[in-house]
């Protein structure tokens, strides 16, 4: 009986370490497939400020809270399921979905450097002749279509990476990544959108290194966001060319992609101590161009051509 015991002892000890050894595998997976999609983090973080523009401070916080639960809702009970469907059903699909994803990432990183040649018209944000609440419905709305697309993409980038893995592993590395991403993106955004609050709240303190700081608070944060808005149009263009590069290597489609990855290996090969930085630098900075030539061409179809027909 002791004997029996002991075996028990030993077998539940095993399936323990069997259940570790899944979840570190997953947790890895997680983060790779993260970060992988980091360049849609980055615009998400971006993007999503504007929303908050124009409402109350008080109103901040919970608009952020409103977009990130309808963030978790896209993943959770649209993505993840349609993903694992189709990496049960129709797998075959995932490269052509991912390399359309990526050539809308490319659309909207060239779409944003078009716009700073040919600006729109601008648009007054603040809350004046509509209904506050109205418009912050509205403005959630707006946020969380948008969010259904970039976090689209993310998924499909992650399934991508474990597309091999059984739907089980699949399901939890979707769900992980979609809610560490969600919480990762509108945590960085509700700091984003406080800080100046936190930096006038400063100034009014006594403390005068206090004030210096709240200050310094107040006067970054809109060189910030514009720069935060450059780092995201670049991350766009270099996640969304490397995905074509990537799907179009798996169809037999070696250029631009062997070209890229070649000259990037020579720089790094010739940069000493610093070449496996100075190789990934330009092996993002091919990639992005190319996601940039690929963004233009759809809106020079999109934009361009229409105005020229007779």
């Amino acid at each position: 009986m002791a004997t029996g015991f002991f075996a028990l002892l030993d077998d539940i000890a095993a399936i323990a370490k069997i259940a570790a050894a899944s979840l570190d595998d997953t947790a890895a997976a997680a983060a790779k497939a993260s970060a992988k999609a980091a360049g849609v983090v980055i615009d998400d973080a971006a993007v999503t400020p504007r929303y908050v523009h124009g409402f109350a401070a008080a109103r901040e916080l919970p608009i952020v809270g409103k977009i990130a639960l309808g963030s978790v809702k896209n993943k959770l009970m649209f993505l993840l399921p349609g993903a694992i469907a189709l990496s049960y059903f129709a797998p075959w699909a995932i490269t052509p979905l991912l390399m359309a994803g990526g050539s809308y990432l490319c659309f909207e990183g060239a779409e944003k450097i078009y716009e700073i040649f040919r600006p729109h018209a601008v648009v007054e944000d603040d809350v004046t002749d509509e209904d506050a609440e109205v418009m912050e419905r509205r403005m959630v709305s707006g946020a969380i279509r948008t969010d259904l697309i970039l976090s689209g993409e993310i998924m499909a980038i992650t399934l991508a990476d474990v597309a091999d893995a059984p739907i089980a592993e699949q399901a939890a590395v979707l769900a992980v990544v979609g809610l560490g991403i969600t919480a990762l993106v509108y945590g960085f955004v509700a700091l984003i959108v406080k800080a100046d609050d936190a930096g006038v709240a400063l100034t009014q303190t006594r403390s005068a290194p206090l004030q210096a700081i709240g200050r310094g608070l107040v006067k970054s944060m809109p060189p910030f966001l514009k720069t935060l808005a450059y780092v995201g149009t670049a991350a766009m263009l270099w996640v969304g060319g490397g995905i074509i590069i990537h799907g179009m290597e798996g169809y037999g489609l070696g250029e631009p992609g062997h070209s890229i990855h070649r000259f990037a290996a020579f720089a790094g090969a010739a940069s000493g101590g610093i070449g496996s930085v100075v190789e990934w630098l330009i092996g993002a900075l091919g990639s992005g161009l190319f996601g940039l030539l690929v963004g233009a061409v759809i809106v020079a179809a999109l934009h361009l051509l229409p105005k020229n027909r007779p």
